[in-house]
């Protein structure tokens, strides 16, 4: 194993790893976020959806974590997967439209896009 390698594998799998850690208690947190964060939720259906599409990611990350070379090319749309999320809470939190809490968690994942970049350009 290269040390591209390598460091694509540890950032795959810390990605995966926080994203779980951090995604699937959401799935218990409907109230507690409607209460915090008020209006309550309207669409349950985009939350619920949310939150398996973004668990489902995470697998996806550890499933590269595994085999960095075999998943190569996968770790393209993880990388827009990232930078889609973290520019629409910059986006949204510049207008006013979420929370503070809301927009650290786009930032890691711009950070995470920026990982994978260079996780993507070492394992070539």
């Amino acid at each position: 194993m290269t040390p591209g390698d390598r460091f694509a594998r540890r950032v795959f799998l810390a990605a995966g790893i926080y994203g779980v850690l951090v995604v699937l208690p959401q799935y218990s947190l409907e109230a507690r976020i409607a209460r915090d964060f008020p209006p309550p939720i309207t669409h349950p259906e985009y939350f619920y959806g949310f939150i398996g599409v973004a668990l489902a990611w995470q697998v996806a990350f550890l499933l590269i974590a595994r085999d960095v070379q075999r998943y190569r090319l996968v770790m393209l749309p993880a990388i827009l997967e990232k930078v889609t999320f973290g520019v629409a809470t910059v986006l949204l939190y510049a207008n006013a439209r979420v929370a503070g809490l809301t927009v650290v968690g786009g930032i890691v994942d711009l950070v995470f896009a920026i990982l994978f970049a260079l996780a993507f350009r070492a394992t070539r």
